[in-house]
């Protein structure tokens, strides 16, 4: 099963998802893996740290995958 990252606005950005969910520790570590080619988003390599990444993007790197998650909204 894949770990699910959670989040509470629209979007969260490459950079800030990798340390939020555990991959990278710093923000300097996440930009290296981004901008080294490491990081693909929903199967596609990614290299702009900023990129937006919304509810149901997958990430995945040599250390882990994650899915991005918002909150259902109650109706």
């Amino acid at each position: 099963m894949e770990k699910e990252v959670r989040i509470h606005d629209e979007f969260i950005r490459l950079g800030q998802a990798l340390k939020l969910a555990g991959i990278a520790q710093t923000g300097i570590e996440a930009k290296i893996m981004v901008t080294s080619g490491e990081v693909m988003v929903n199967g596609e390599q990614e290299t702009r740290r900023g990129r937006k990444l919304r509810d149901g993007d997958k990430v995945e790197t040599k250390t882990g995958t994650f899915v991005v998650r918002t909150p259902s909204e109650s109706v």
